[in-house]
């Protein structure tokens, strides 16, 4: 028997986070929309995702952007949905609701509330039942998680690599830029996941490339250690572009080398070569799937450096530290794998 559902013309789809977690959804995203080519999708998510979607092409139609909702749209406590959202939401009617987000234990009871025909996505023990659910283990890659999720519904796992189409505005954002040119980009949300910005300009030195250096307003800080601790002059750009000039600037890329973060992502999703620093927990996680393009160097570290807290049980609790768990990946593998990857 066929797991589509029959009669769908109004999809919601919640990934509510980031764009390193929209981009590892947006095959799971896709195989929804190949199943219901007919019907409209819209993505429960963020102001960001409205900003950077709308006239974008790809599966999702339509961006709904969620005001700040505990365990839904934000992981600070304290933010109920506010009753005016759901009964917007439930005024549109979905037929299908997939949730895509997570474990389920807030995200799930919210999905339930939107009234649609049929439920479907990820399930904890403790979180309450869809209609159609598989069970979120910890260790599974994102993008397989989804697929996992899509084919309840229908979905057919068609393409595993995110690939985003970059647009004629994206590019008005760039100027000249120089041929053969490598982005680095030494920032992460989590301080554990940033690789020393003193080793980003060693790589950064010793390509012999034209560099940018790229990160947001708030990581100012570590594009300008990198630029500084270069010994050969870098273009650094932090907070210069919108997300979508990042992607068109990656896109004119040879090489983006990153640590484990969304531009990482971005770049490997507009078809640019990329050279990423991990911890093994994530790389399961959240590393790239293939490796004739994308090259992941490996920190095998399992507990914090500064105070020996276990970092490798899915149960364990975060430390209180914000020591780099990735400062042993040497200079000299990434530029191995950096050379190859130009050559």
């Amino acid at each position: 028997m066929s797991p589509v559902v029959d009669g769908v013309r109004r999809i919601a789809v919640l990934r509510a986070n980031a764009i390193g977690d929209f981009l590892l959804a947006l095959p799971g995203i896709e195989a929804i929309k190949d199943a219901y080519p007919d019907a409209e999708v819209t993505l429960l998510g963020r102001p960001w995702h409205k900003g950077f979607l709308d006239g974008r092409p790809g599966p999702v139609d339509e961006v709904v952007a969620l005001p700040p909702i505990t365990g839904v749209s934000t992981a600070e406590e304290g933010h109920r949905a506010p009753g005016e959202v759901l009964e917007h939401l439930r005024e549109r009617r979905f037929d299908l609701a997939v949730q895509i987000h997570g474990g389920g234990r807030h995200s799930n009871p919210f999905v339930l509330a939107l009234g649609a025909r049929m439920t479907a996505g990820l399930r904890t023990p403790d979180a309450p039942p869809l209609d159609r659910w598989v069970r979120y283990f910890h260790f599974q890659h994102e993008t397989m998680r989804y697929l996992e999720v899509a084919a309840l519904v229908g979905g057919e796992n068609r393409r595993v690599e995110p690939r985003l189409t970059v647009t004629a505005r994206d590019r008005a954002e760039l100027g000249e830029l120089p041929e053969g040119l490598v982005a680095v980009h030494p920032g992460a949300t989590d301080p554990r996941r940033q690789w020393p910005p003193e080793r980003f300009a060693a790589v950064a030195d010793r390509l012999g490339r034209p560099v940018v250096i790229t990160g947001s307003e708030a990581e100012r800080d570590l594009v300008t250690r990198v630029a500084e601790a270069m010994t050969r002059p870098a273009l650094p750009l932090a907070g210069k572009l919108s997300l979508g000039g990042l992607a068109a600037l990656y896109e004119r890329c040879d090489l983006v080398v990153a640590n484990d973060t969304g531009p990482r992502h971005l770049a490997a999703a507009v078809g640019t070569a990329t050279v990423g620093i991990y911890w093994c927990g994530n790389l399961i996680n959240a590393g790239p799937l293939s490796r004739h393009r994308h090259r992941p160097l490996v920190s095998w570290t399992p507990a914090c450096p500064a105070c020996g807290a276990d970092g490798l049980h899915p149960a364990s609790r975060r430390c209180a530290c914000d020591v780099s768990w990735v400062a042993d990946v040497p200079v000299e593998a990434v530029l191995e794998e950096a050379g190859d990857l130009l050559r």
